[in-house]
């Protein structure tokens, strides 16, 4: 899983050059749902960033599960382990696969030139989530089949040594927790995977959660995202204490993010900035390491509202779309439904179903027990931000900038955390004028 798997939540935020080539011929094409499955038929291609489902058989015994019902089609998979950069390549042609994962590398509005429709977003958004994400002038184009969470895997009984039992609700608070697992246990108290990179593009999804505003997005495109008590300028702060205050690695340059997990897992780490994607990760290195994957632990941002219950926002992993060139979008389109309705998929990743009726999964009770409220954040003026973010130069969905807040807190750079952030802020609001005119 690794780092393919943060990409969907990290390379759904990226913009990077439009794509040229024949997409376009078959604009506005349905995928419609087939009436009968018995009468579907075809050899359908799927394009995964799953290669360790993929090599280990898994995504065969779903394929097989698929057939039970549509015993007609059958399912080819590819893994590709440089996904975005292999499909912008693929997608000067035609031949992209039948259902693919919908790269950053394509602008929202030229979705129907590439991909077939779903559906109306109307009728859609009355049982998925997410739709607006893929919504092109009232229909949908991709289906994200499990949802994600940004949050801290923690280590439970590190935490408890600590004396830590209940959720900080301030980053204050969470800054004092800190500071008591560094002095009363062996365990680095928060990790950065600094040298990892990608890792560190998680801290632009604390957006939405610090004010449980469903308009962050929004706010992202016509304010200063650095303002005084702005949910970036938040999370930005409390990264730069935790490393001022001594409170990660001795030197960020030399994490290891594989080495990570089973660190983490054995209580050497206490905390990491995720999301519920490695959850499971996490789970599965306690278990190779022989302790207990019960130790592996999730908890929201610091920021509990005046109700005092916490909020988290929760979008689409990869959304998969039926190509628009597919010979076969029929049974295409029955995998993508079949694999987002009736596949194990959710449950063995311990993620977040995309029915709006489904349940969360067990590992976040703790998150129903303490009323966490899950907000989605309305998308529409996401592909102007991904505008702001290419035209500024910032990167909020780019390693870069944090790994240069974290060389300033740690004294590799010069400059004040105030400065710093006004220079992300001259940046992203000369932008929003450029973009807007």
């Amino acid at each position: 899983m690794n780092r393919r798997t943060v990409l969907a939540m990290v390379t759904g935020a990226l913009l990077l050059s439009a794509c040229t080539g024949t997409g376009g011929s078959s604009k506005g094409a349905d995928a419609k749902a087939p009436d009968d499955p018995s009468k579907v038929t075809g050899t359908i291609k799927v394009l995964t960033v799953r290669t360790d489902l993929v090599q280990n058989g898994t995504m065969k015994k779903y394929a097989a599960e698929f057939n039970k019902t549509y015993p007609k089609v059958k399912v080819e998979f590819e893994a590709l382990t440089n996904y975005e950069a292999e499909v912008k390549i693929r997608m000067n042609t035609e031949n992209y696969g039948d259902v693919l994962l919908i790269p950053a590398v394509i602008k929202k509005n030229d979705y129907p030139k590439f991909f077939a429709s779903l559906g109306t977003q109307e009728e859609r958004g009355k049982k998925y989530r997410f739709t607006d994400f893929t919504t092109v002038d009232g229909k949908v184009y991709g289906q994200s089949p499990n949802g994600v969470m940004p949050g801290f895997v923690y280590n439970k009984r590190v935490w408890r040594e600590a004396g830590i039992t209940d959720w900080p609700t301030t980053p204050a608070e969470f800054v004092t927790a800190l500071k008591a697992i560094k002095s009363r246990t062996d365990a680095t108290p928060y990790y950065t995977n600094f040298a990892a990179q990608w890792p560190l593009t998680s801290w632009t999804y604390v957006n939405g959660s610090v004010h449980c505003d469903t308009r962050a997005t929004t706010k992202l495109a016509e304010g200063d995202p650095w303002a005084e008590g702005a949910d970036l300028r938040v999370g930005d702060q409390l990264l730069y204490d935790m490393v001022r205050e001594g409170l990660v690695e001795k030197d960020p340059t030399t994490t290891n993010w594989e080495e990570s997990k089973p660190r983490l897992a054995k209580g050497e780490l206490a905390t990491q900035w995720l999301g519920t994607w490695a959850i499971v990760q996490f789970q599965d290195a306690a278990k190779q390491a022989g302790v207990n994957p019960d130790d592996i632990g999730f908890m929201p941002f610091p920021t509990a509202q005046a109700d005092g219950k916490f909020c988290s926002t929760v979008s689409p992993d990869y959304n998969q779309a039926v190509n628009v060139h597919s010979q076969h979008k029929e049974a295409a389109r029955a995998w993508i439904d079949w694999f987002t309705d009736k596949s194990t998929y959710v449950e063995d990743n311990l993620a977040i179903s995309p029915l709006k009726d489904a349940s969360l999964p067990g590992v976040l009770k703790p998150y129903e027990d303490a009323g966490v409220k899950l907000i989605e954040v309305d998308d529409a003026k996401g592909a102007e931000v991904k505008l702001i973010d290419d035209q500024s130069e910032v990167g909020i969905y780019k390693p870069e900038y944090r790994q240069d807040l974290i060389d300033l807190a740690r004294g590799a750079t010069d400059g004040s955390l105030d400065g710093f952030l006004a220079g992300l802020s001259k940046k992203w609001t000369e932008a929003q004028q450029t973009v807007g005119s």
